[in-house]
Parts: C-alpha cells; structure tokens; sequence
C-alpha cells in the first residue's frame, strides 16, 4: 500500500496583489508553501509528496528552499493550463499498477489538521472518494436574477443544506486515475467533481475551520493569528 499526496499550488498573487504568488508569501517567518509541505510530512513519514508548480515559478521556489534550508523529499512536476490538467502531471508520476490512496491539495492550505488529514485518507480506503467540509455559519442568499448588485433579485436559501469544501480531497488512486482520463470540460471545479462526473460518489467527513485558503491580504492576517495560537498551545 503507497500513499500519496498532489499539493497543488500554481497561483500567481493577483488577488493578494502581489508580484509574488501567494504560495511563496511568508507567514511567520516561513513561507506558505513550505508550511503546507510540512503539515504533510508531520501527518506522515512515509507519504509520497508530489509538488506540482508551474515551469516559471520553479527556478524562484529552489531559490527558496536554498534559502530557509527546506529539506522534505518530494517529486516534482510541471503544471498545466488548468488544475484539471496539473493534478493529470502529479498523477503521472504516480506508477499505473500502484494501490493506495492519493490525495489533491491546495497548496496554499498550511493548516489542515493532522486528525483531518488521517481521516479522509482512511475513509477513502473503502469509500473510495474522501473530501473535508465545513457548515456554512452565515445566511446565504442565491442570486435569481444578477446584472449589478443592486438590481439582483435574489432570495434566501437554507444554510443547513450546503457545505463549504475544503482539501486535501481523497481518492483511491486507481479511481482517480481512471476520472483524470475524461476530457476536460468547465465543470470540473475540483478533483471531486471530476470524479463524481466519472459516475463514483463523494463522502463527506469533516473538516477543520482552520484549513483556510490563503487568497487575499486579509487570510495573510488570519493565517499568521492561526500560527501564533498553534504556537501558544504547542510551545
């Protein structure tokens, strides 16, 4: 039994408004990629870690793990024009006839919990499809009808129906090999919706609030108020 992990992280920073992609900006004195990495490892010594980054941005994170003397093994791979495509690159590093679980993240998720981690690789052992969901905690309004806010009709919608997905999302790696193989189509969100298009169902098991996508200035201030509290409780 191989397990592996795909950390996604092909982000360029438009939204952070950075030059720097956002998997590369420093929380706490480390950089967020780095700290994702890590969370990996810690969940397990013997996970396979794949890093898919793109071609341009690979020169600049060596320079990186040079300079914070970053040392955690993994393989890595080239990104694609899509996540569809990138995860497809980290795949094929994986060898065809291996059984395990794989799992997709984002790498701009540092702070999965270990306890998370664990539970949707080994629920995805017999439920085949794994991914980590939180409630939604505010009221939600669907837009009906949407040219400008202000003219938007809209109406509310039941929160305690709907989740928000988080990763890393688990799959038997012979399943998701076989999903990655359909041709590519807008629908594809993340890798559940691929392989829910490919006819499997998806499991829900809960996720941790913490695991926070890191995306705009504000989840940089965030993050580093996670790791301050992380640190308090774990001197």
């Amino acid at each position: 039994m191989n397990d592996y992990v795909i950390i996604v992280a092909g982000g360029k920073g438009l939204r952070m408004g950075s030059d720097i992609p956002k998997q590369f900006l420093p929380i706490c004195g480390k950089p967020v990629l780095m700290r994702t990495i890590e969370r990996f490892r810690e969940y397990s010594e013997n996970l396979q870690i794949i890093l898919v980054l793109p071609e341009t941005q690979q020169e600049y994170w060596q320079e990186l793990c040079s300079q914070y003397d970053f040392k955690v093994d993994y393989q890595l791979a080239n990104g694609g024009q899509t996540r569809f495509h990138s995860v497809q690159n980290g795949l094929a590093l994986v060898p065809d006839n291996t059984e395990g679980v794989v799992g997709v993240h984002d790498g701009v998720r540092p702070f999965p919990s270990i306890e998370v981690i664990r539970n949707c690789y080994e629920r995805a052992r017999t439920a085949k499809a794994v991914i980590p969901v939180i409630p939604v905690v505010e009221t939600i309004r669907h837009l009906t009808k949407y040219q400008t806010l202000c003219e938007a009709e809209s109406n509310t919608v039941p929160r305690d129906e709907y989740r928000l997905v988080q990763t890393p999302q688990t799959f038997d790696i012979q399943l998701l090999k076989a999903a990655n193989r359909q041709s590519y189509h807008d629908g594809f969100t993340d890798d559940a919706s691929v392989v829910e298009s490919y006819g499997h169902q998806i499991t829900l098991v809960e996720g941790n609030r913490e695991n926070i996508k890191i995306t705009t200035p504000y989840d940089i201030i965030v993050a580093e108020a996670i790791i301050q509290h992380l640190n308090a409780e774990h001197p």
